[in-house]
């Protein structure tokens, strides 16, 4: 099978060359996930971590073909948008049990980094933005929260001409420095788990798309040229389901995000945009994020606020998004624009659990364009449900899934009219 990948920084400078065969015969095993992204690989090696080895990780293409090869690289605390629209699923007390795992995802993520030697250039050094005076209450109010979490890590609020040590632009008023976030290469990341994974034993298969999926005590996935069948399923396919189960189907929209990719810049134009070589991103419903890269680029990017649709040029409309923060800019090449979707629930939190009926058919979805950070927390309570069994899964897996109506025939327009009222909420709950 000849391997063509999409065209992004991440596959452009990765850093192993892994691949593995499609699948060609009729396999038994344990557990089979569907999807070779973050969310099926870690799920999968956090099973084998606890000695469930014989699994079969199925990816339609290669992996990394979906968002987990498309984001920011951001390392940022928290899992989903706005915990308020979860309170009535898991009230108080689940609200900070939920607060409170998450700020797992960057230990995580170093961890197994380092339990691994997985080569993934993670960076320290994360920046939440503000433009006005409610962002900047916003901002005050969660160092208050982010510290009370113990982080043994600096957690710094700036204001006014503070700012700059941080971030050069002229554009933000405040900011919240958080140095246990960062950013990491994602593409590597989760190539270095996929190595660590098949260390363990466990099978995996590129080009190997599901066809059918037959459920019962023991689960059947038909590929084009052999199959799987397992004690338990996980679905790990996020935007990118395909409608091949329809009761998840119902409760994700896809959006879409884009980013760009500057020529390599010089060491003092790297440090102008950023002292702390960080990532960053405002804290609007829909934010502008961008980092800097070990190789000095600038990587940039963002999503349609109001109006969903797909720009004509991506370069030049993330470019213009860009210099409003950094008109200096303005002269810079931009070697690679990309983007693609994101699966999105209405309440903007993931989605984990087993299908009505089916317990031994589990899922995760709906990151809602936060994905790379809580996919390691995420995935580590969905193991646990797998497996033995918690608390945690038992809470997060309480949270609704709420149905998506009209999302075939009316997808733009629901997600403008979504982003719309998102935008109005931040009035109120000082994101905007």
């Amino acid at each position: 099978m000849i391997n063509i990948e999409t065209p992004t920084y991440y596959t452009a400078t990765k850093k192993y060359d892994l691949s593995f065969p499609s699948l060609d015969q009729d396999l038994e095993a344990d557990v089979v996930v569907i999807g070779g992204g973050f969310s099926g690989i870690n799920t999968a090696l956090e099973l084998a971590e606890k000695g469930i080895t014989n699994i079969v990780v199925l990816e339609a293409r290669y992996l990394g073909f979906g968002g987990t090869g498309r984001n920011g690289g951001q390392i940022m605390a928290g899992i989903g948008h706005d915990m308020e629209k979860i309170r009535k699923d898991v009230g108080e007390d689940g609200l900070r049990q939920i607060f409170e795992i998450s700020d797992m995802g960057a230990d995580i993520i170093k961890d197994r980094i380092a339990k691994y030697e997985i080569d993934a250039d993670f960076c320290h050094g994360y920046g939440y933005l503000g433009f006005n005076a409610r962002q900047e209450k916003t901002l005050r109010t969660w160092e208050k929260e982010f510290k009370s979490l113990g982080s043994p890590h600096e957690i710094r609020f700036l204001g006014g001409s503070e700012v700059k040590q941080i971030i050069g632009s002229d554009a933000y008023g405040s900011a919240l420095l958080h140095m246990g976030g960062g950013h990491v290469h994602s593409l590597n990341l989760l190539l270095g788990e996929a190595k660590a994974l098949s260390s363990h034993g466990v099978r995996i298969f590129e080009y190997s798309p599901a066809l059918e999926v037959t459920y019962g005590e023991r689960i059947t996935v038909r590929t084009g040229k052999g199959s799987v069948k397992a004690s338990k399923l996980l679905w790990a396919c996020d935007s990118f389901l395909n409608k091949l189960e329809p009761e998840l189907h119902r409760s994700t929209i896809n959006t879409y995000a884009f980013q760009i990719m500057t020529e390599p810049l010089s060491d003092e134009m790297i440090q102008r945009i950023s002292p702390i070589r960080g990532a960053y991103s405002d804290i609007r419903p829909v934010i502008d994020y961008y980092r800097v890269t070990k190789e000095n680029r600038l990587l940039f990017g963002a999503a349609t606020p109001f109006i969903e649709h797909i720009p004509n040029d991506l370069k030049a409309w993330n470019r213009n998004l860009m210099l409003k923060i950094f008109p200096y800019l303005k002269d810079v090449k931009i070697d690679l624009a990309w983007g693609g979707p994101m699966a999105t629930s209405p309440n903007l939190f993931p989605q984990i659990g087993s299908l009505p009926g089916r317990p031994n058919a589990f899922f995760v979805q709906g990151y809602s364009g936060f994905g790379v950070t809580p996919s390691h927390i995420i995935c580590k309570v969905l193991a646990e449900g797998m497996s033995e069994g918690s608390a945690r899964y038992d809470l997060v897996s309480s949270v609704r899934r709420i149905k998506v109506i009209g999302k075939d025939h009316f997808r733009p327009l629901l997600l403008t009219g979504g982003k719309t009222l998102h935008q109005l909420s931040g009035y109120w709950n000082g994101r905007r």
